[in-house]
């Protein structure tokens, strides 16, 4: 959605690495935003996108206005249900039908190739994959690594909302994941509600963030496992000031490892 920084930049150098011909697209999708979010205030600089792209190895940067993609009001809505409606789909109903509709808007556009998408939106991720398999769409979707501040912090073009004060509690929402990584890897916990649990009281007491959730997923299908016996992702969502941060961690058990 534009506003690229340098986790957005290192999906176009992969692509570019991998790829004869890289495409970015910049569109603020009003989609995927409910009716209180922050559509009219997101980030937007076609101009420093287009430069930063360029740079990074795209050849193509299509950034449409919404007239051009939709000369007449959608009459077709793409739902993924199961993986859509935990969550991120939970918090934000109507969320991931924005995201899949343009997504396969897109890919329609776009027609085979791989596409790249960032694992800090991971649900996202597991979303668009669903997707493509059930409506067998010949685009080969392809996760990349969280890019992080030193910090920890996720990449994220809404932390430009954060005041300084903000900015330097934000890395306590990573910390609470790896509180809860560390229950998994090191404590050999197998309770996904101990390891929510552990992931809650790590940001218990902060008064500048309100937890929306902290869960264990299995990586598949969003499910919670219980108990838990192989590879699953951790994924919060909190909010601080005007930012909705979201991130998550991959973990698993000692047993899963060896």
């Amino acid at each position: 959605m534009g506003a690229l920084h340098a986790g957005h930049v290192s999906l176009i150098r992969k692509a570019a690495a991998e790829c004869d011909l890289v495409a970015v697209t910049d569109y603020v999708n009003p989609l995927q935003f409910g009716p209180a979010e922050d559509f009219a205030a997101y980030p937007r600089d076609v101009t420093a996108d287009c430069s930063a792209a360029e740079e990074a190895g795209a050849q193509v940067l299509f950034a449409p206005t919404t007239e051009e993609l939709w000369p007449e009001p959608s009459a077709t809505t793409v739902s993924v249900a199961g993986v859509a409606e935990l969550l991120e789909g939970a918090s934000r109903p109507g969320h991931f039908d924005g995201v899949a509709t343009i997504v396969a808007k897109l890919f329609g556009l776009a027609g085979r190739c791989r596409a790249y998408f960032g694992e800090k939106d991971f649900q996202q991720l597991v979303v668009v994959r669903r997707m493509v398999a059930d409506l067998s769409i010949p685009v080969d979707v392809v996760g990349c690594p969280t890019v992080r501040h030193p910090d920890g912090l996720a990449l994220s073009s809404r932390n430009a909302y954060l005041s300084p004060a903000e900015r330097a509690a934000a890395p306590r929402l990573y910390a609470a994941l790896l509180a809860g990584k560390r229950a998994i890897e090191e404590e050999r916990a197998t309770d996904p509600v101990f390891v929510s649990k552990a992931m809650e009281a790590s940001l218990a007491g902060d008064p500048l963030f309100t937890l929306d959730y902290a869960e264990v997923a299995d990586p598949r299908d969003l499910r919670r496992p219980d108990p838990i016996a192989g590879e699953v992702r951790l994924l919060a969502a909190a909010r601080i000031g005007r930012a909705r941060l979201i991130d998550n961690v991959a973990a698993a058990p000692p047993s899963a490892t060896d």
